[in-house]
């Protein structure tokens, strides 16, 4: 591993730790499953979104190329990507009410040092149905777990 100048800035140069699908696919397939079930009845963008985000704040750099790649595929702008680590200050209409709830809700779940507070829940219920919202839950989980399965392997972004 080097490091700059930078105390907080670190650059891996080591290569991919193991291959987890092939080491343990049992665990690998039930990821799948859960992802898949996780996202079922979202909007495919609205995930894409909540995925890119929090593998940002997890500093998941194969999830978020790999998310990113997907988003584009589905139609999403790049103004909506390159302004998606500062969503908090993007212009009105850049995104909506609904996903900036589930981009806040996202936030702290990834961030649960303090929980998730009660404004921001209250905002993303007013925003998704109950179901929907469970499915939202799930989706930040899911990717939560991806990209540390992906940060301790070191897979590398652009690989499969």
């Amino acid at each position: 591993m080097t490091t700059t100048n930078d105390t907080t800035a670190t650059a891996t140069t080591a290569t991919a730790r193991l291959d987890y699908a092939r080491t343990v696919p049992k665990v690998f397939r039930a990821m799948i499953a859960l992802d898949a079930a996780a996202r079922a009845g979202l909007d495919p963008a609205l995930v894409e979104l909540v995925q890119m985000r929090t593998s940002q704040l997890n500093n998941c750099a194969y999830c978020l190329d790999m998310h990113a790649k997907d988003a584009r595929k589905a139609g999403e702008t790049d103004e909506r990507i390159y302004l998606l680590p500062v969503w908090h200050e993007a212009p009105a209409g850049v995104y909506s009410e609904r996903e900036r709830a589930a981009l806040a809700l996202a936030e702290e779940i990834t961030r649960i040092g303090g929980g998730v507070s009660d404004p921001v829940y209250a905002r993303a219920a007013a925003h998704f149905a109950e179901e929907e919202l469970a499915q939202l839950i799930s989706v930040c989980f899911t990717i939560n777990t991806w990209n540390r399965i992906n940060i301790a392997t070191r897979k590398t972004p652009g690989t499969l």
